[in-house]
This record gives structure tokens, C-alpha cells and sequence, in this order.
């Protein structure tokens, strides 16, 4: 099967497979603050993520690319959306364009679409100095992803079986490339662990894309004949995935895995993300209803945003991590395992 016809592959199976797993997000309650004594037309939704410079704490995530001109048309689209709704947007992994030039246009239009928008680059942990500015010239991005993907490629079946020196990689190209890093998860979470050494180098922000999502555990299950079950339960809950590398890493932290709309994305914000990527809800909207939906989906949730900050009282997207919040079931007992304080959460904060 060539790369093109995998890409194609991920596509249908990430629509047509469903996660079994809870994202956790409804084992949040807001607290609810009855004299808010602000207005609508006080928030302010730019979010801090420092040197990416957001201005939606909401971005489309790294979905697709390097599968001819059926992926070309999304990202294409994907493009427009964000140009037209101000918001960032990721590309797939570019490694189908570095290993066959025919698949460039299929990454390139999104910068055409979209000439001033933010755009990120997105390659694996595995890539090279070289092949990273390679990804970045591609398509002018304004920063890379550089994606952790270890239980897909084991899932995979002609997929990575050595992950050796990933995190050396990651800072070669964090001190070498001329824009921002970001480390990306791709639906499996990151720990506190796997936090801290990467606090360690000098990237710019962390995506701990949990569990509860796309599951590509389940995706790279559909192409093989063996199945691998064990992996389509594994990671870490996107929720108690904030909070874990929140606790050793403090530049900015984007939320993704799961997030289902708004009020996911406001609890995202709440426990100590800056900003949240969503791809497979937006995947599905573009695929079926077409580009406008799309937009308006996009508005929808930026005024639903709105919303719940002013009657949280929370002017600005900073603000909403001093909101309290009750985190129960299966979400705190995570968070007690670990050895995190889930009621801290509880009471208004002052950071």
C-alpha cells in the first residue's frame, strides 16, 4: 500500500471508528457564579500562547495531507475556514511530500488559501534538522508540530518499531529551526513524566492530545488482521492530561483529544490549557455538510464561549483557570492516583 492510499485509509477509518473511551470531561461540574457583573461584550477570547500569538484559544488540529487530491480539497478547506473564522490551523505529517514531491500541492494550498493566516507544520519525532525546515519552507509556517505517535506506529503494521533518541531529535531541531515547537501527542496523552523531560528543551508549547478522541489505535486496527486490543484503551484522559503536564510545565499548554465543542473547550481552559485543537468533530462537518457548516460551527463556538465566560464572570481566557469547578467520578480517582489535589479546583483562584 503506498502512503497516499494510507493517508486515504485514516481518513475513512477515523470517521467511521468511534472511541469507547470516556473523554472525562463530564466529570466536571462548573461552579456556577450568580453575580457575574460583567457583560457579554466585555470578553475578550485571545488567548496567551506567547510567541504563536493565537487569536482564538480554538485552532484546527493536524488532521490530513499526502493523499492526492481528495486530501488537497480538505486542507484546502480546512484552510479557508480558518482564514475565514481567524483561527490557526495544523497540517498533517508532511513526510508524504518529503518522500514524493507529487504530494506537496496537497500541503501547499492550504498557505494559498490562507496567506496570512497562522499555519503549523507537522512532522514526527523521527525527522531530521533538514527534513523539519524542509516542512516549514513548504507551506511558510508560522511554527512545527513535531507529533509522538508511539502507539500508532506500533498499531500500524508497517509502522516505527525504535523510538531511540526522540527527545535528542526534538531538541536538534527546537535549537536549530527559526520557528516555534510544538510537541503533539496524537490522542494517547501526555504525563507528567513524559512532561517534565520535555520541559527540559527548548520548545515553545506542549499539545497533550488525550485519550478520548480519535483512536488510531482503532484506525490502524482496521488494516490489520491481527488485532491489537490492548492498545484501543491505552492512554491518558485528556482532562487529567493537562493537569499533569500543567504541573511541571509551565509554557503554554493546547489542549486536544476528545473535545467534543465548547463547553469542553471552556473546561480545557479552566483546568490550564491556553488554547484547544480540535480535529476530528471539525473532519467530520467538513467531510459531511461542507465549508459553511463548517464556519459556522466555528462562530457557534466562539459565541458559546462567550457566553459561559460572562456567566462564570471571566472577562478574559486567562481569567477562566481562577473559576471553580468540582471534578468527580473516574476523573478524580486518576487524578488522586497520581497524586494531584483534585480540590484545589474547587475554589475561585488567584492563578
Amino acid at each position: 500500500m503506498s502512503r497516499a492510499e494510507r493517508k486515504r485509509d485514516h481518513i475513512k477509518h477515523a470517521l467511521s471508528t468511534s472511541t469507547e473511551l470516556r473523554n472525562l470531561f463530564d466529570d466536571i461540574r462548573l461552579v456556577h457564579r450568580a453575580l457575574p457583573d460583567i457583560g457579554i461584550g466585555d470578553i475578550d477570547l485571545t488567548p496567551e500562547t506567547g510567541d504563536l500569538q493565537l487569536k482564538s484559544p480554538v485552532f484546527i488540529n493536524a488532521m490530513t495531507g499526502g493523499g492526492g487530491l481528495e486530501t488537497e480539497e480538505i486542507n484546502c478547506l480546512l484552510a479557508r475556514v480558518a482564514k475565514k473564522t481567524g483561527i490557526a490551523m495544523a497540517v498533517g505529517s508532511q513526510m508524504a511530500a518529503l518522500k514524493d514531491e507529487q504530494e506537496i500541492a496537497s500541503y501547499a494550498g492550504v498557505r494559498e488559501e490562507n496567506p496570512d493566516g497562522i499555519i503549523f507544520a507537522n512532522l514526527g519525532s523521527e525527522v531530521t534538522v533538514r527534513q523539519a525546515r524542509q516542512a516549514i519552507d513548504m507551506i511558510g509556517a508560522n511554527a512545527i508540530q513535531i507529533h509522538l505517535n508511539v502507539i500508532q506506529e506500533l498499531t500500524m503494521p508497517e509502522g516505527d518499531r525504535d523510538f531511540t533518541g526522540a527527545l535528542g531529535r526534538i531538541e536538534a531541531i527546537a535549537d536549530a529551526v527559526d520557528v516555534p515547537v510544538i510537541v503533539k501527542e496524537t490522542g494517547f496523552g501526555i504525563s507528567a513524566e513524559a512532561a517534565a523531560k520535555l520541559a527540559g528543551i527548548n520548545i515553545t508549547a506542549l499539545d497533550i492530545s488525550g485519550c478520548g478522541g480519535t483512536n488510531f489505535a482503532a484506525v490502524e486496527n482496521e488494516r490489520r488482521q491481527r488485532k491489537l486490543a490492548f492498545f484501543q484503551s491505552w492512554g491518558v484522559p485528556t482532562p487529567a492530561a493537562i493537569i499533569e503536564a500543567k504541573s511541571v510545565f509551565e509554557r503554554p499548554i493546547f489542549a486536544s483529544g476528545g473535545i467534543r465543542g465548547s463547553e469542553d473547550v471552556l473546561k480545557s481552559l479552566l483546568l490550564g490549557a491556553n488554547a484547544c485543537g480540535l480535529a476530528g468533530s471539525f473532519l467530520r462537518t467538513a467531510i459531511e455538510d461542507g465549508e459553511e457548516a463548517l464556519i459556522m460551527e466555528v462562530v457557534d463556538l466562539h459565541d458559546d464561549l462567550r457566553l459561559m465566560m460572562t456567566a462564570l464572570g471571566a472577562k478574559t481566557v486567562p481569567e477562566i483557570k481562577k473559576c471553580p469547578a468540582i471534578l468527580s467520578g473516574e476523573l478524580h480517582h486518576y487524578l488522586t492516583m497520581r497524586g494531584f489535589d483534585a480540590s484545589i479546583y474547587a475554589k475561585e483562584r488567584k492563578n
